[in-house]
């Protein structure tokens, strides 16, 4: 019976202790230790606090402006265009080929082996942007300038034919006309405030998808790739990761309030298309250049000076015995060229354009990029230690 009796007390003095074992668990189950309060409250995030960019306006503005384009030689057009490809590849060759007046300079694997006569008119799509509601349009030089016939298709699906207005190649501009009503044109936005981080769109038509828009952000600015032909060519591309691809060619680059500030123009791939980058003129270099095209007109032809000149440094200037420290120093002025018709002469140092100052090849180089063949400069130089001012009429580059 005694032992019975012990039994149950050690029963009841277990239970006791189990229970009183479970209530603390349970105490410290609902407690949350310091650090983990402190993990909670950093991830405890209102999802108002977190930035959100929303792109429906800026697409909505942009692809209004944004239109489709499709540009073809002429059977007439394209026959000169060869004949003078023809031209120039036999002048080359007839220097430095043995067989090139044999032949006749003829192209062996670009023309008709049999008659000579084969010729292919090009053609082409790509896009354009709307910058005034009374119909001119921007777009690139490599979408339209070898086309004689040009249309364009409206946001609304409608078709208008397209005057060329003139080109610019040294910066791949080019500036189109149409003649219609109801046209909704896109606002400039100011390129050299856009950030590098920046949200931006791309508006276009790529492989012939009407009113296309992707986003990035700007990647780089002030970009010089050396993809422009031509050694005046003007390059200060605005890069992103915007997706860009064959037909985006000329179309908008926005930012989120819908104003345009770039001309997507390339991307840089292995394969033909996007493969991470693309590249835009800046909006501040198209107002310029759409300037000047509608105020000239035509083709801008950009000039140069046609001298050869070397940066003063202490050693040039003490070998020549000069009587200034900063400027450029013209070694040859070439036959025919502007400088030599306004009289420049080797041994001159040319220290101011128009009155800014050149200290070196770069501010030259900043000064002139933007002449144009017919402008007249006033050129600041220095000749046997004496200031002279120098009137330069700037003719076609050599």
């Amino acid at each position: 019976m005694k032992n019975f009796v012990n039994l149950i007390l050690a029963g009841i003095i277990g239970g006791a202790i189990v229970l009183l074992t479970m209530g603390q668990q349970g105490e410290e189950s609902h407690s949350v230790p310091q650090y983990a309060k402190q993990v909670s409250n950093n991830l405890n995030v209102s999802p108002s606090a977190v930035p959100s960019v929303d792109f429906v306006n800026a697409s909505s503005k942009a692809t209004e402006a944004v239109v489709h384009i499709y540009a073809e030689e002429s059977d007439q057009l394209a026959l000169q265009r060869r004949e003078e490809e023809r031209n120039q590849r036999r002048d080359r060759r007839r220097g430095n080929d043995p067989f090139a007046e044999f032949f006749g300079g003829g192209n062996f694997f670009g023309g008709d082996i049999f008659g000579q006569n084969f010729f292919r008119p090009k053609k082409g799509t790509g896009s354009g942007v709307i910058i005034s509601n009374d119909g001119y349009i921007v777009t690139n030089n490599h979408v339209v300038g070898f086309a004689d016939y040009i249309q364009v298709t409206l946001a609304d699906g409608r078709k208008v034919e397209a005057t060329k207005i003139g080109t610019d190649p040294s910066t791949d501009l080019a500036v189109l006309k149409i003649e219609t009503d109801n046209l909704m044109s896109i606002s400039y936005g100011d390129s050299d405030e856009v950030k590098v981080g920046e949200w931006v769109l791309a508006v276009g038509n790529p492989f012939d998808l009407t009113s296309t828009v992707t986003a990035g952000i700007i990647s780089a600015k002030g970009r010089d790739l050396d993809i422009i032909k031509g050694n005046k060519a003007i390059e200060e591309f605005i890069q992103t990761d915007a997706a860009v691809n064959p037909g985006n060619s000329g179309g908008a680059l926005v930012n989120t309030d819908g104003q345009l500030i770039g001309i997507n123009t390339a991307i840089a791939t292995p394969t033909g298309v996007y493969a991470g980058y693309s590249f835009a003129i800046p909006a501040n270099l198209v107002k310029r250049i759409v300037t000047d095209i509608k105020e000239n007109g035509g083709t801008i032809e950009r000039t140069n000076l046609g001298v050869s000149i070397y940066d003063i440094d202490d050693d040039l200037k003490n070998e020549l015995n000069l009587s200034v420290s900063k400027g450029v120093y013209v070694d040859e002025v070439q036959k025919g060229s502007a400088a030599q018709f306004a009289g420049v002469l080797p041994g001159d140092v040319i220290t101011s354009i128009d009155g800014q100052k050149v200290d070196n090849y770069d501010d030259l180089s900043k000064v002139m990029k933007f002449k144009k063949v017919g402008d007249t400069v006033e050129m600041g130089i220095v000749r046997q230690k004496k200031k002279r001012k120098i009137q330069v009429r700037l003719k076609k580059g050599i």
